[in-house]
C-alpha cells in the first residue's frame, strides 16, 4: 500500500490494488442486500487508513451514523472524523467496547512480513506477516452480530496455516505481480 501525507507529519494509507479489490467486492456484497437491511447494518472498517472502505459502505447505502472506522494511526482517525464518520484510534479491538456488535466487519490487514526497513504496526503484518490478521480474528467474532460476517484481505505471501483454523471461505481473489490478493469470509 502506498502512504501519503494527509495532514501532519505521519502518513495515512492511500488506496492501492488491494484497496480497489476490496472496494469492488464490498460494493457488490452490499448491493445484494435489501434496502431495508442496508439501513440497519452496523459496519466496522478496521484499519480504515484513507477510509475508502467506509466511504464505499456509505455510498452503497449504509447509514453514515452506523459506520465505524478504527485505526492505530491518529492521522487516519482525524481524517475520518473530518469526513463525518465515527472513528476511534485503537490497536485493533483494544479500545472498542466489548458490548459493541457489528453486522459487517472488514479489515484490509497489513499482510506482509516486516523487514529491516518497515517495522511499523500499521504497515507490516508482523514478523511472518500473519500476526496482525490472527490477532484480529481472535477478537473479531466477539464483536459480530449473530448473523454477521467478517471479511479479511490478505496476500498469498501471508502464512495461512493459522488463519485457516478460523474456517475462512475465499470470496474474492486477484493476481497482481508476484502475489495473489485474497478476501476471506468468516462467519
Amino acid at each position: 500500500m502506498k502512504s501519503t501525507n494527509l495532514s501532519g507529519s505521519n502518513s495515512v494509507y492511500q488506496p492501492s490494488e488491494d484497496s480497489f479489490l476490496f472496494v469492488d467486492f464490498l460494493k457488490e456484497y452490499i448491493s445484494k442486500l435489501s434496502k431495508s437491511k442496508r439501513l440497519t447494518i452496523r459496519y466496522l472498517d478496521m484499519g480504515t487508513g484513507s477510509g475508502i472502505l467506509a466511504e464505499t459502505a456509505h455510498k452503497s447505502g449504509i447509514i453514515k451514523h452506523n459506520i465505524f472506522a478504527a485505526d492505530i494511526n491518529p492521522q487516519a482517525i482525524e481524517h475520518m472524523k473530518s469526513r463525518g464518520f465515527n472513528a476511534i484510534e485503537t490497536d485493533l479491538f483494544s479500545k472498542i467496547n466489548k458490548s459493541e456488535k457489528f453486522n459487517i466487519i472488514t479489515f484490509n490487514a497489513p499482510y506482509l512480513p516486516e523487514d529491516k526497513y518497515d517495522k511499523q504496526k500499521d504497515t507490516s503484518g508482523g514478523k511472518k506477516g500473519d500476526e496482525a490478521s490472527i490477532k484480529f480474528l481472535k477478537k473479531a467474532r466477539l464483536h459480530l452480530e449473530k448473523d454477521g460476517v467478517i471479511f479479511l484481505l490478505i496476500s498469498s505471501h501471508t502464512p495461512q496455516d493459522k488463519i485457516n483454523k478460523f474456517g475462512p471461505k475465499i470470496v474474492a481473489r486477484k493476481k497482481i505481480f508476484f502475489e495473489e490478493l485474497l478476501i476471506l469470509e468468516f462467519r
